[in-house]
């Protein structure tokens, strides 16, 4: 395990955060510092990363899924798909405090993580499924739906198409978003806007894909 240096650590992300259009406060800031920690140290036993350092996983995750976070300024009802670690979803319950935000994954070691970090962070509007999202069954259905490098798109639509809202979107974080995935989206899904993205201190392709039903 890399140490964790909060001091360097903070550093590099606050300077991230200037030059994203996003407004946190230095409570929000120090939550996700915490939760950076946490996943440093749970990343020793569990793997739940291929990224060791510290410093790296500032860029590669914190700011990543930041720089995300603008596009889900008009969303109450969040889920995120094979959440794993907690990227998006983590990030964005501690961005977005008064949105709600449930994360899915298969693996219990994953969900047990996200669990304490839930728990440590007090993070009220976090709620946490461990079972394949197919299986998954909602009294209220979500707004947006998103992912992190989960999956084809096709099979990420499939599996949890029952869980959008009518009028809901998809938004996949993506790397390339290979033009192929995208066609071969299953009616009545289509890609409505592709957006790349500018992640500080990465360099990158990284791609936002937002994906709603046609109607009639």
């Amino acid at each position: 395990m890399k140490v964790f240096d909060r001091s360097v650590v903070a550093d590099v992300l606050k300077q991230g955060i200037r030059q994203l259009p996003v407004a946190l406060s230095g409570e929000q800031v120090e939550k996700l510092l915490d939760y950076l920690h946490l996943l440093n140290k749970w990343n020793a036993v569990y793997n739940l990363t291929s990224v060791r350092d510290p410093m790296e996983m500032v860029k590669l995750h914190l700011l990543d899924s930041l720089a995300a976070v603008p596009a889900f300024k008009d969303a109450q009802n969040v889920l995120d798909v094979g959440a794993g670690g907690g990227l998006p979803g983590m990030v964005l319950a501690i961005s977005r405090p008064d949105m709600k935000v449930s994360m899915i994954d298969t693996v219990h070691k994953k969900t047990a993580f996200l669990n304490q970090v839930k728990a440590e962070l007090g993070l009220s509007n976090v709620t946490v499924y461990t079972k394949k999202v197919q299986e998954l069954e909602v009294k209220t259905k979500f707004d947006v739906i998103t992912s992190r490098a989960f999956a084809d798109l096709s099979d990420f639509v499939n599996w949890s198409g029952h869980l959008l809202q009518e009028g809901g979107q998809y938004i996949a974080l993506k790397g390339t978003a290979p033009v192929e995935e995208r066609e071969r989206l299953p009616a009545p899904w289509k890609v409505r806007k592709l957006e790349p993205l500018a992640v500080p201190g990465l360099d990158a392709e990284r791609h936002l894909v937002f994906i709603q039903a046609e109607t009639a």
